[in-house]
């Protein structure tokens, strides 16, 4: 049984559903010739410092549906098919060979769009994680970009955030390679429903999710400080944290300055003094709202002092292109002009019986 896909779904990507037309009439072709020449698919991209991510994924899509249709029955076939790969997790770059797939190419010639799409997302979102990770100073960062794409994405976007070396996602989808809870804080939307009052809806969270990790949202009347301190004292060791979130459009009243908008230095600053001067230097600051790596290197190099940065829509952003070329037939070298053979000694054999 798949852990990625649900039958229906393999059933699709077998009858190329999913795939571009002109690889589902190229299988079409080679099976009415019978021709089984087996090949070598070769796969690049083009960035430097990229975080390989979807070698699982691609494992899988190669085990679960490669093969043909014989008068309405699958004939698997991925016992013939072998995978040579960099793992997940790997650094690469430009041009360098990230993968081969060997074996007839009638059997697997409908999955092109597909491992390549599959690699292109993960490794995106892996790298731009990993980026952010190593802007943070190892400090944790929270994946919060489910609100960012499509739903049905969460499950392999969670597990590319952990490739990457993010410590916490949003969803239980996200969570579901994780072998962990979700993590989260209260939402706008209680305090809201709690008529404006962080403290009432702190209390009713806290309430009904004793065991969940303790962190207040603060910027919902927009004076941070005095809402982190009316919760700390409220509920004093029980607090793990406060999250700042300003929306970048306002200036919260603590701050002086009119250009200091949103979750910024100083905001963070006025936090940490005034806790740490009521005693609670072990509350936690947990920062998010348009964060991004450039932003988390500004507060690094100025020091400010954040425990955890929660990271959304810059996780997503961007594109890594992978493409894919035969580049030996029946073991002759034989690809297109500039495409040529690039052995890699760092591929390993992934077993995808």
């Amino acid at each position: 049984m798949s852990k990625f896909w649900s039958e229906e779904i393999i059933q699709k990507i077998r009858k190329g559903y999913y795939s571009a037309v002109y690889f589902n009439r190229t299988k079409q072709i080679l099976q009415e010739d019978k021709n089984l020449k087996s090949v070598t698919m070769q796969i690049f991209q083009k960035k430097d410092s990229t975080i390989v991510c979807g070698v699982e994924t691609v494992k899988e899509l190669l085990r679960e549906t490669t093969g043909y249709f014989e008068n309405g029955k699958w004939i698997d076939k991925h016992n013939e098919i072998s995978l040579f790969s960099l793992k997940d997790g790997d650094s690469t770059e430009s041009l360098e060979t990230v993968m081969h797939i060997k074996g007839p190419y009638a059997y697997f010639a409908h999955l092109e769009s597909l491992y390549l799409g599959i690699l292109a997302r993960q490794s995106k979102i892996a790298t731009n994680t990993k980026n952010v990770v190593k802007a943070a100073n190892e400090k944790s960062v929270l994946f919060f970009a489910d609100r960012f794409d499509y739903f049905l994405n969460q499950e392999l976007d969670g597990f590319s955030a952990k490739v990457g070396g993010a410590t916490g996602v949003a969803t239980s989808a996200q969570a579901s390679f994780w072998n962990n809870e979700p993590s989260g804080t209260i939402p706008h939307a209680l305090i809201a429903i709690y008529n404006g009052n962080t403290l009432e809806a702190a209390k009713a969270f806290a309430k009904n999710f004793p065991q969940a990790p303790f962190i207040v949202l603060v910027d919902f009347e927009n004076d941070c400080v005095k809402t982190a301190l009316a919760v700390a004292r409220y509920f004093g060791d029980k607090l793990y944290g406060v999250r700042l979130d300003t929306s970048e459009s306002v200036v919260d009243k603590s701050v002086k300055g009119e250009k200091l908008y949103g979750v910024n230095p100083q905001l963070v600053k006025n936090v940490r003094d005034a806790l740490n001067r009521q005693g609670f230097e072990n509350v936690k600051i947990i920062v998010s709202g348009g964060f991004s790596t450039e932003k988390i290197v500004q507060f690094e190099k100025e020091k400010v002092p954040v425990d955890i940065y929660g990271v959304g829509s810059s996780l997503m952003k961007g594109n890594i292109d992978f493409t894919a070329d035969i580049v030996e037939v029946e073991n002759i070298k034989i690809a297109k002009f500039g495409r040529e053979l690039k052995p890699n000694k760092k591929l390993q054999a992934i077993d995808i019986k």
